[in-house]
């Protein structure tokens, strides 16, 4: 197992890498769950008396959302009541200056580390350790922390160079995540395990499905559960005109979805209806025997979502990845809502993932502490569920 901050020495100089990659609308960075998470991390090294740089990233280059991190030191602050010093530099002289300026209890936020070609460089951790970016910040530091989770499938040099030549510990975002989300690989339930499937994804969420074996119950929805109707003989599970998300994956996945169905049986369980938006804009809804699909459908129906919640609230242990529908729409959230409020209405293990799903929480007036976990992982949550190997675990275990 890797250590914790609970494990760090006292008041010593730490570089932490966190995961604040954010949504970019109108040039504007956006404020999510993942800046609350990460200041709680950063607020508690502050307190202890440590001095504080962060690496962090935003988006890719060549696209919209590469931008530099300004603006992120600008919502760390917020949500830290306290400054949150930026530099555009990483590991320059003018990043170096920042660093040796430091005091105890403040924070430096660094430039965006994808901005250092050598970060997403196809390297081996060992590789990556003898990169100019870590060999020049691992000198300014007494330890290491991570705490960015959902980049911990990543192999990039933030992630997995510094452990090479630092001591090394897991931040509380890191350390949780994984354990929530590790929890159906790891953990022995004696009643009814389920799993909740949907999203635009459906490929993630067969792997899932291949390899997962401690669950009992597969509920599904949006496009993955249309897939599988399709492949249960429903007129469903294809494009209609304005859409794109069902018949490429359809050719891609088809056969293991078949095989899906035959080998597990009664353990899928899916939607019996389906609600779509009818001429007057308001929430219709169809049986899916004999349906012949004309339109989108957005949601699952209340009949599905009847069943659903009944099979949750006889379970032992939940996990949600990927929502039942287009929820951002009020009048088709009635399935992943339903499923969630079900969920929260029991003392059950619960993890939500996939920042989508758990968006829902917050939009519709639930709280997150009604959930055992509620996670802000994406891939890696994925692999997590999976028994995957995540590299920055890895990293960090060595």
């Amino acid at each position: 197992m890797f250590k914790t901050i609970d494990d760090l020495p006292e008041e010593g100089r730490l570089l932490v890498r966190i995961d604040v990659n954010s949504p970019v609308e109108d040039g504007e960075v956006r404020d999510n769950r993942r800046f609350s998470r990460h200041a709680e991390t950063l607020r508690e090294l502050a307190d202890a008396g440590h001095a504080v740089a962060v690496l962090a990233h935003q988006g890719r280059p060549g696209r919209e959302t590469f931008v530099s991190l300004e603006s992120h030191a600008k919502i760390l602050s917020e949500h830290l009541d306290r400054e949150v010093r930026y530099v555009p530099d990483t590991y320059g002289e003018a990043a170096l200056e920042a660093i040796r300026g430091l005091d105890r209890g403040e924070i430096l936020l660094l430039e965006n580390v994808r901005m250092v070609d050598e970060e997403l460089a196809d390297r081996t951790p060992e590789e990556h350790a003898e990169s100019a970016l870590v060999e020049t910040l691992s000198q300014e530091f007494d330890a290491y922390v991570n705490d960015a989770y959902s980049t911990a499938h990543r192999a990039h040099a933030s992630i997995v160079g510094f452990p090479q030549v630092m001591d090394s510990y897991a931040g509380r975002v890191m350390e949780a995540e994984y354990e929530a989300n590790s929890a159906i690989q790891r953990r022995e339930f004696d009643g009814h395990v389920v799993m909740v499937l949907g999203g635009t994804k459906a490929d993630d969420l067969i792997h899932v499905m291949e390899r997962v074996e401690s669950v009992d119950t597969f509920l599904l929805g949006g496009i993955v559960g249309e897939l599988f109707l399709r492949a249960a003989g429903h007129d469903v599970g294809y494009d209609v005109e304005g859409t794109d998300f069902f018949d490429e994956q359809w050719d891609e996945q088809e056969g293991t979805i078949r095989e899906l169905l035959d080998s597990y049986g009664d353990r899928i369980r899916l939607p019996v209806d389906l609600a779509y938006g009818d001429e007057s804009g308001e929430r219709a809804e169809v049986a899916v025997e004999g349906v012949e699909k004309e339109t989108s459908f957005l949601d699952v129906g209340s009949e599905t979502v009847e069943g659903y919640e009944e099979v949750v609230t006889d379970s032992e242990a939940v996990f949600v990845k990927g929502a039942l529908g287009v929820f951002e729409d009020e009048r088709f959230s009635e399935g992943t809502v339903g499923v969630l409020d079900a969920i929260a209405g029991t003392d059950c293990f619960s993890v939500v993932g996939g920042g989508d799903t758990s968006r829902a929480i917050g939009m519709y007036g639930l709280s997150e502490g009604d959930f055992s976990h509620v996670s802000i992982a994406g891939g890696a949550y994925v692999r997590a569920l999976t028994g995957e190997s995540l590299v920055a675990i890895e990293a960090l275990e060595q």
